[in-house]
């Protein structure tokens, strides 16, 4: 999982959900939503279709699903589920994009802490890293441990049960990911005088399932590979953090 960044929506846009979610808000109240149905009738209208697109930039080059990042995003999914939820049905805040797979995983699942908070990770509102770890053995995800806590953190937790996030095929598709970034930190310690800038941009574009999250920010500081890289080149690896934690904060990674 990786974060993604929320786009702002056209002014056309806007009105155009705000007029379905008064609509919607409308017939809950009079008893005569069926949320599934309401929201079928739309997807080819020409707004949702945009919405659709404008996921898709925010999900970055393949469009992958914004919930396991290996499959591409084929649907839009409501982070609070339409049913039951259908007054954010319409929500910009609360579109994603996800795969069919994932999609059916989640379905109306949507466990919520005793303030009635979300326990899954939204990751256009949640760094994913700071709730989630990556085992690069076996390359499972699971919850992170939380020091601050004294606990795993619950929204991991969840969030990996709920999307299954620790099925065989995603496990094998995060280690290839691993692996071509620890290639291309090998690749560069043959040339330690070489520019952060050259060094960031190789591992963005190896970068398919956001795990320079989990090493920068994330509980994979210390993975030994990386730590290596540090003290073989630490100037270089200085830039380069430099700039990937910008990137990663500011909306721009690939």
């Amino acid at each position: 999982m990786r974060r993604v960044f929320r786009r702002e929506l056209s002014v056309a846009a806007a009105e155009y959900l705000d007029k379905q979610q008064t609509a919607a808000d409308r017939a809950f109240r009079r008893g005569i939503l069926n949320a599934v149905k309401a929201w079928a009738s739309l997807t080819r209208s020409m707004h949702i279709r945009a919405l659709r697109r404008l996921l898709g930039q925010m999900a970055g080059p393949g469009e992958r699903c914004m919930y396991c990042v290996d499959s591409h995003g084929s649907d839009i999914d409501h982070f609070w589920p339409k049913t039951p939820y259908p007054q954010h049905m319409f929500r910009w805040p609360n579109l994603l994009l996800c795969c069919t797979e994932c999609g059916r995983f989640k379905g109306t699942k949507f466990p919520r802490q005793d303030n009635g908070q979300p326990l899954l990770i939204d990751p256009s509102t949640e760094n994913p890293w700071d709730h989630l770890d990556f085992d690069p053995i076996s390359g499972r995800l699971t919850a992170r441990y939380r020091l601050d806590l004294g606990d795993y953190s619950p929204m991991g937790v969840q969030t990996v049960q709920v999307l299954r996030l620790d099925r065989e095929h995603l496990e094998g598709q995060y280690r290839k990911t691993y692996r071509r970034l620890c290639r291309v930190l090998e690749d560069f310690e043959e040339k330690p005088d070489g520019a952060g800038q050259d060094l960031a941009e190789a591992l963005k574009r190896a970068d398919d399932h956001g795990l320079l999250g989990w090493w920068i920010g994330g509980s994979g500081a210390e993975d030994p590979p990386l730590a290596r890289f540090r003290k073989h080149g630490p100037d270089l690896w200085r830039e380069c953090e430099v700039i990937l934690s910008r990137t990663l904060s500011a909306g721009h990674a690939s």
